[in-house]
């Protein structure tokens, strides 16, 4: 990819390795945020999120390896005598990724696997489950138990929250109400009136007046100026954040008695 920044809905049904060789990504979930650059790699989780991908010194590049529960579990029992199952109850609370430091023995993983390109499809596949057994058996000595964790966190944790914890979390954030809803995994109008139903309001009307209130109080607090938290909550301009402001209180945001 060339240009600058580019956002995507993902909704992944496998597993993945996503190994970034340049550029930044930024990923959100249901419940959380991650930013990685080329020092970094992440395993994902199957399921949806946004990614917001930007350019780097020359360009964005990531080689992504996919697998799926089946790899996982096959794994786990061939090789489950390495870890410790009374540690199993901590994975309640794992997240959808796994962060990874990039280090000499990925960056020689990461070329090996830039080689097997244009080789028989029957023999690259072999080679591609012997891959994959390397980079887990590297993963698994070097980061030890809670890589164990993660893994089996994949295969009992569904990951999916209740629908108000989702709410919750992404409350005071720059997603638009259909980005919401990707989150949880719903379409539009199910998501509109499921909320509807919860809240008793629409969720356009609801998202905006939490934002607002939340924009007031730190402009009233003096934490920053309108131009520097407009994108904060989900605006596109400036003056779209003003005209909302000066709506819902009367007097546009930069008119806010300092104290």
């Amino acid at each position: 990819m060339y240009k600058h920044v580019s956002k995507n809905k993902i909704n992944l049904n496998k597993n993945v390795f996503s190994f970034l060789l340049d550029g930044q990504k930024d990923i959100h979930f249901s419940n959380d945020i991650v930013s990685i650059d080329h020092t970094q790699s992440l395993l994902l989780a199957s399921g949806n999120f946004l990614t917001t991908e930007i350019v780097g010194a020359n360009n964005y590049s990531c080689l992504l390896f996919f697998f799926s529960q089946k790899n996982i579990n096959d794994f786990l029992l061939e090789y489950g005598h390495l870890f410790n199952p009374n540690d199993f109850n901590k994975a309640a609370t794992s997240s959808p990724y796994f962060l990874m430091k990039k280090d000499n023995f990925i960056i020689h993983f990461i070329n090996s696997i830039k080689q097997i390109y244009g080789l028989n499809q029957t023999i690259s596949q072999k080679i591609l489950e012997l891959k994959f057994e390397e980079i887990m058996l590297y993963l698994a000595d070097k980061y030890g138990q809670s890589f164990f964790v993660y893994l089996h966190s994949l295969l009992i944790n569904e990951r999916e929250l209740s629908f108000k914890m989702v709410i919750e979390k992404n409350l005071y954030t720059s997603l638009n109400i259909e980005e919401v809803a990707f989150l949880c995994n719903m379409s539009l109008s199910t998501f509109k009136r499921k909320f509807t139903q919860l809240y008793q309001e629409s969720p356009g009307k609801w998202f905006q007046l939490k934002r607002l209130n939340k924009a007031k109080k730190i402009l009233l607090n003096n934490e920053a100026t309108p131009s520097e938290i407009y994108m904060d909550f989900g605006y596109d301009s400036l003056s779209n954040f003003s005209t909302a402001f000066k709506n819902e209180f009367g007097y546009s945001p930069k008119n806010i008695m300092k104290t």
